[in-house]
């Protein structure tokens, strides 16, 4: 039996879980509203402040989405009561962003800024203090959305090896190259 798969999920206080007929698990909380579709041999039970999730057989296909799914319905508890965050950091002489409502206007070395059109559900802020890098922080109920952002984000200018330029994540570490050396 799946590690994961197998473990209940608790029901923190305010945020309610709907399982229909047709597999389709829906969870209300403070912050917003999530729904995920389940595969038809995954059952989603609810009882009292525990979600339980079960799987029907023990093919090979079954037995790797029981754990998905307890991990995707444990990530929507959690975005509508807590939420996720995420922190980007621009590395380089001259990279900056700023928030305009939903869009970001970045500055990354090329000879342009760059205009990105945030989702409704993300929730940016921009942190500039001097001496230190500008940060993008991120926030938003939905797990799924904020990573794909924030790795199109990053995409944009990814660091690179030798000097670690780029957007790269706060607390991520860089793999950095040794520079070509003269020749005798």
């Amino acid at each position: 039996m799946s590690r994961i798969g197998k473990l209940a999920i608790t029901i923190p206080a305010g945020v309610t879980v709907a399982v229909d007929k047709a597999n389709l698990v829906t969870v209300k909380g403070k912050l917003g509203e999530l729904q995920q579709q389940i595969d038809p041999n995954i059952t989603v039970t609810v009882e009292d402040s525990e979600i339980n999730v079960d799987r029907s057989n023990e093919s090979k296909d079954v037995r790797s989405k029981h754990g998905l799914y307890r991990s995707l319905i444990s990530n929507m508890v959690q975005g509508v009561s807590e939420g996720f965050k995420t922190v980007q950091e621009f590395v380089g002489v001259g990279y900056k962003v700023d928030v305009q409502g939903q869009v970001l206007d970045m500055a990354l070395g090329y000879s342009h800024h760059i205009l990105f059109s945030l989702p409704p559900e993300v929730i940016a802020e921009a942190v500039v203090e001097r001496g230190k890098n500008p940060k993008l922080i991120m926030r938003s109920h939905d797990k799924q959305l904020l990573g794909q952002v924030a790795a199109k984000i990053r995409s944009l200018r990814k660091p690179e090896p030798f000097k670690g330029k780029g957007v790269k994540f706060e607390g991520e570490i860089l793999r950095k190259k040794a520079g070509k050396t003269a020749a005798k």
